[in-house]
C-alpha cells in the first residue's frame, strides 16, 4: 500500500486536533452528575467519544438514574451550558503540530474530513473560532466536517466516517484512515472497515486504544503524515 492509496483521513475533534483541556470531560461528566448520578472513570472513558445524548443516556442508567427522556434532554442542555462556560474562558486551541500535519496530508493529495461527537451547534462554532474553513477555497483546513446532527447514530457506528467519504468522493472504504483519541474512535474505524488508528493526546492510553483494535497507535495527528510516507 502507497501513501497515495489512503484517499481520506478522518479525524475527531476535541482531544485528537483540538486541545480543550479536558472540557468535554469535565461537561459531560459535570451534566450526569447534576443529574444525581455517580459517574465512574471507567465509564466516562467508554463513552466519551460517543454522541453526548447517547453518552447521557447511558451514563445516568450506569450511574443509577433512569435516563427519561426529560432527565436526557435536562442532561444535554447542562452538557451545552458546561461547555460553553468552558470554552468561553478558556478557548480551545489546535494541539500544537495539528495545523501543519493537515496542511501536509493534504499536500499529499489525501482530503481530510473531521468527525465528532458534538451535533452542529457546538462543532461548528468551534471551528469557526479556530479560524479552520471548511470545503475549498481561502482558509480551508479541512475538506469536510461531520456532526452527529449529520447521522441515525455516532460513534461506535461507521455512520459519520461513511458520511466524511460520500462528502469528499471516497468510495473505497480500504483508502480511508480514521484517528481518535478514544476507544469508540478506533471501533469506529473498525465498523467502518478503514485503517483505525488511536492517537495519545487525550485521556486513553496506549493499552486501551491498542485492546480497542487500533492498527496504529501513534503519539499524535502530527505523526499521521509520517505513517502515511512509511506505507508508501
Amino acid at each position: 500500500m502507497t501513501a497515495t492509496t489512503i484517499e481520506l483521513v478522518a479525524l475527531d475533534m476535541a482531544g485528537t486536533t483540538i486541545d480543550d483541556g479536558g472540557a468535554v470531560y469535565e461537561a459531560l461528566r459535570g451534566a450526569v452528575e447534576d443529574g444525581g448520578a455517580t459517574v465512574d472513570q471507567g465509564d466516562l472513558q467508554v463513552w466519551m467519544g460517543t454522541d453526548k445524548v447517547e453518552a447521557i443516556t447511558n451514563l445516568l442508567r450506569l450511574g443509577g438514574v433512569e435516563p427519561t427522556q426529560e432527565r436526557i434532554a435536562a442532561g444535554f442542555a447542562r452538557f451545552r451550558e458546561r461547555l460553553q462556560e468552558a470554552y468561553a474562558a478558556t478557548p480551545p486551541t489546535a494541539i500544537a503540530g495539528v495545523p501543519e500535519a493537515l496542511r501536509e496530508i493534504r499536500a499529499l493529495g489525501v482530503k481530510v474530513a473531521l468527525t465528532t461527537g458534538f451535533d452542529d451547534a457546538v462543532a461548528l462554532p468551534l471551528l469557526a473560532a479556530l479560524g479552520w474553513g471548511i470545503g475549498g477555497g481561502r482558509g480551508t483546513v479541512v475538506d469536510a466536517v461531520v456532526t452527529t446532527s449529520d447521522v441515525a447514530a455516532g460513534r461506535p457506528a461507521p455512520y459519520m466516517i461513511h458520511r466524511a467519504m460520500e462528502r469528499t468522493g471516497v468510495r473505497d472504504v480500504r483508502r480511508v484512515l480514521a484517528a481518535g483519541d478514544t476507544a469508540v474512535d478506533v471501533q469506529a474505524g473498525n465498523n467502518a472497515g478503514a485503517v483505525s488508528v488511536g492517537v495519545l493526546t487525550g485521556k486513553a492510553d496506549g493499552r486501551v486504544l491498542a485492546e480497542a483494535g487500533a492498527d496504529h497507535v501513534l503519539g499524535g495527528v502530527v505523526d499521521i503524515p509520517g505513517l502515511l510516507h512509511v506505507r508508501a
